[in-house]
């Protein structure tokens, strides 16, 4: 009887661990199409929070490549991979500070119609996948900063949408730079609580080792 129920627990745990993979597969290819959209309408309208919407998608997109290697990993292993996914959010970061400052030296009125289009195609993809990561997020590391980095591409996609009515309406480029800032921000949160989580997950935990129950000498 016992080792029928320890069969049953290795089948939920093999099930649940294709069902991740599964997931995490289809969220990689969703980023990688939206990267690929909106770099091209980036660069087409000249539009820095688009930008920075697409490097996030490509940030996220390497997220899962690595969330998939770890599927079935030991909870310290997990956590040192969650480490180098908020180092990807921090990188995604930095390049949208970069272009915010080429941006500044090189002004230009950012295509609000270009923007809105490729913002609302990428929300809609967006909803997608934190749908797909929502039942895992309250689960392990990995899927847990899945999910987070899924959350952070709704308010990006929110605030695209914002900037491109904020461009139309007042028809200049500072809105797309006062949005890519507050993208910015965000990720540098996003990063910062992904790190921290990461970093204890990745520590060894000396109460893993001890034994359970009362010593006797």
């Amino acid at each position: 009887m016992s080792e029928c129920c320890g069969c049953g627990k290795v089948v939920d745990v093999a099930r649940m661990q294709a069902k991740q993979r599964q997931v995490l597969v289809i969220v990689l290819i969703i980023n990688l199409a939206t990267f690929a959209m909106m770099a091209l309408a980036a660069w087409r309208s000249h539009s820095s929070s688009l930008l920075s919407g697409s490097l996030d998608n490509l940030g996220d997109a390497l997220t899962y490549v690595v969330s998939l290697a770890v599927v079935g990993a030991s909870a310290q292993m997990k956590g040192r991979v969650a480490l180098l996914k908020g180092f990807l959010i921090l990188g995604a970061a930095i390049a949208v500070g970069v272009q915010i400052v080429w941006r500044l030296a090189n002004p230009q009125i950012p295509l609000f119609e270009s923007m809105g289009v490729a913002a609302l195609l990428n929300l809609g993809a967006n909803a997608v996948c934190l749908w797909l990561l929502t039942p895992y997020r309250s689960g392990d590391i990995n899927m847990a900063s899945a999910w987070e980095c899924s959350r952070n591409d709704i308010y990006e996609g929110f605030a695209v949408i914002l900037a491109a009515l904020l461009v139309w309406v007042f028809g200049a480029g500072w809105p797309d730079l006062l949005i890519a800032a507050a993208l910015l921000i965000l990720f540098l949160r996003s990063a910062t609580r992904v790190l921290r989580a990461a970093w204890k997950e990745s520590r060894p935990n000396p109460a893993r080792s001890q034994p359970l129950g009362p010593q006797h000498e």
